[in-house]
């Protein structure tokens, strides 16, 4: 059957794609009506295409998405933006499922819902923010989206979406992220889905109601207009596409890079899970409001090799996931709830894809797997009733939901891990904000907002990587910019010595930054792994958890809360602060000589901790540690005899005691 061919029902698709697509109206968890769902192919099932065309347009695609990533980069304002690169673009096709894989993005559904494609005009852009009318794309109200319909003769055939974490919108605190907020509307202005430019003309009044409920209004509109011109661009490039090769092959086209995709991860990735029933859960410390204590998130995994088709939501037969959430806790009264009930999870799916990506048969193999929307078809997801961490009732605080989306990260690692005998990473924890405010050396407001990053977990084949970050392309503030712009020094920037979890394998390691307030000023954190750490697996050790210390060594020395919003700092006096280093993989004791000694020379493990996490006794001097094998030998073998017998598959620090009641580990912990 060629690309051309069409069917009855369908205005420019096959007989796959259910006529809900076009013609129902369901309510999605919100209530909200959801006039256009996700899913349904464009071509008929079996229509073939040039492989060299498909080739091309997957290329074309990346090219573009890069393009327009590159533009907002060169022509944002805010260092969020601009330096941090906390932002990422993403294609869709008119049926709404993603096209890129590089990284995730947003969803066009709630942009679909309200506004009907057929009366979208080119140079229309869209834009949202709010959490609960995003279903699911957005989790804080920091992350602005903006959305641009492609056209070609006149319809629309795709679009082009970019959305970031931006500077402020509001709320209680600069940086819109209250760590206290108990409500949704303490985070700042809520925006649902509106036309944000009309035919290339710009609206006006709402830009002005956004910059003036904003702290920082000239970035803010800065950084709109870049993204709008940005997505404007993109969207031309992919008109081009289409005008070049017909939009009959170009559909095709995106049909087969999904159905690769498809077919890509159920013959290397989940046959690689054995059939069965798995549970394991880990657990965010506190949420802002309530004194720290376990909020669980819990997945069931269900892994059957012949699941029957399930049309209805576009499942075919065969290998699925079944990834249930039952047993997560309550909604939480801070800020720690996230929206991931919505389009059947559509978002979360495409979220936690890519830690199956590890079960590859090699790390370049890993490198190489996209996560489109071809992977939404091979996993179900079944929520619990509203009022959960991830189901929330409006108008519940979301702003650091990233307690709970980087938590299910770890679980399904860890769930996965049980079925696979530990084959997959140890835990790790690479997003946390943390930032200083006050007045300049001019006197004026400013802000300064960072997303530093942590050490990955150990692998059952290498170390953990040092103070990386989930965000693709993202990074730490460069210390050039921010002495220039900021009243304050950049005294160390490095590694967090012993942070890495110890094992066969060693966890990453975290950041340590030293920063001296040059003018008095105040501090602010949203972050968690500062009393419960990053676990190790299969007798790999805890990494070291978060920690933030105002004047170190001085007079003053403190510790602050890792949810903090106004921690007062004089002027003179160093914020020291250490993300989490990733969880060990394996034994410790098992861990060679020669690499701790290697470990030693790169100052990333101290003479103590070689020591005391490894059993390695060592003199010398950092640039010539001399091993003792003798010695290391027999404290090996004394530290083998002094563990117990029935030891957990996962190990969770000390930090897990001190909220469990004194358990030093779950009932999940073993296999």
């Amino acid at each position: 059957m060629s690309a051309s061919t069409l069917t009855d029902g369908n205005p420019r698709g096959g007989s796959a794609v259910d006529p809900a697509y076009f013609t129902a109206a369901p309510a999605n968890p919100a209530g909200l009506p959801t006039a256009y769902e996700h899913g349904g192919r464009l071509t008929p099932e079996g229509t073939t295409v040039d492989p060299i065309l498909v080739e091309i347009v997957q290329g074309t695609l990346a090219s573009v998405e890069m393009e327009v990533e590159t533009a907002i980069g060169r022509t944002s304002r805010s260092p969020m933006i601009r330096d941090a690169h906390d932002f990422r673009a993403g294609i869709h096709d008119r049926q709404l499922r993603k096209l890129t894989g590089r990284s995730y993005s947003a969803l066009v559904h709630p942009v679909a819902r309200d506004y009907p494609l057929a009366e979208m005009k080119e140079g229309d852009v869209f834009f949202h923010n709010d959490v609960y009318e995003s279903e699911g794309g957005i989790g804080h109200l920091p992350d602005l989206c903006v959305t641009v319909p492609v056209f070609h003769e006149g319809e629309v055939v795709a679009f082009v979406q970019a959305f970031g974490h931006h500077d402020d919108i509001g709320g209680g605190c600069p940086g819109s992220m209250p760590s206290g907020a108990t409500s949704v509307y303490e985070e700042g202005l809520a925006v649902p889905p509106i036309k944000l430019w009309d035919q290339g003309v710009p609206n006006k009044s709402a830009l002005r109601i956004m910059t003036r409920n904003s702290r920082m209004p000239d970035s803010l509109a800065a950084d709109l207009d870049a993204e709008c011109s940005a997505c404007l661009m993109g969207a031309r490039r992919l008109g081009e596409l289409f005008a070049r090769y017909g939009r009959d092959q170009i559909e095709a086209a995106f049909d087969a890079i999904l159905d690769a995709t498809t077919e890509t991860y159920r013959r290397e990735i989940l046959s690689k899970i054995p059939d069965g029933t798995y549970v394991w859960e880990d657990y965010a410390e506190h949420d802002g409001v309530d004194d720290p204590k376990l909020h669980t998130q819990r997945i069931t995994l269900t892994k059957v090799s012949d699941a029957p088709a399930d049309p209805e939501h576009g499942r075919p037969a065969g290998p699925r996931l079944i990834l249930d959430f039952t047993g997560t806790a309550p909604q939480a009264k801070g800020p720690i709830n996230h929206c991931g009930d919505y389009v059947g999870g559509n978002f979360l799916k495409k979220w936690l894809a890519p830690i199956l990506r590890n079960l590859a048969d090699t790390p370049e193999r890993m490198a190489e797997l996209d996560v489109n929307e071809g992977i939404v078809p091979l996993i179900e997801m079944r929520f619990p009733e509203k009022g959960t961490l991830l189901t929330p009732i409006h108008p519940g605080p979301t702003n650091a939901r990233t307690f709970v989306i980087l938590r299910l990260l770890g679980v399904l690692a860890g769930v996965v891990a049980k079925a696979v005998d530990g084959k997959m990473p140890a835990d790790q924890e690479t997003i946390r904000y943390t930032g200083v405010y006050g007045h300049d050396r001019d006197g004026n407001d400013y802000l300064m907002r960072e997303v530093l990053g942590g050490g990955s977990g150990g692998r059952y084949y290498a170390d953990g990587e040092d103070t990386i970050h989930v965000v693709p392309d993202s990074r730490n503030l460069p210390t050039e910019f921010t002495e220039g712009r900021f009243p304050f020094i950049v005294e160390r920037l490095g590694l967090a010595v012993d942070s890495g979890g110890a094992g066969r394998y060693r966890g990453g390691l975290g950041y340590e930054k030293h920063i001296r307030m040059v003018k008095d000023a105040h501090f602010m954190s949203i972050a968690d792994r500062s009393i419960l750490a990053c676990w190790g697996v299969k007798g790999g050790k805890a990494g070291a958890p978060f920690q933030v210390t105002i004047d170190p060594g001085g007079p003053e020395e403190r510790e602050v809360d890792a949810l903090a919003d106004a921690e007062p700092i004089r002027a003179g006096q160093v914020v020291r602060i250490r993300t989490t280093g990733g969880g060990g993989w394996g034994d410790p004791l098992e861990r060679p000589y020669d690499e701790v000694e290697r470990d030693l020379r790169w100052g990333k493990v101290s003479f103590e901790g070689a020591r005391t996490a490894y059993g390695v006794v060592a003199s010398g001097t950092k640039d010539e540690p001399v091993i003792d094998v003798a010695a290391s030998d027999a404290l090996r073998g004394q530290l083998r005899g002094d563990r117990g017998e029935d030891a957990p598959f996962f190990d969770r620090g000390p930090g897990y005691a001190a909220l469990a009641g004194g358990s030093a580990a779950s009932e999940y912990d073993y296999v």
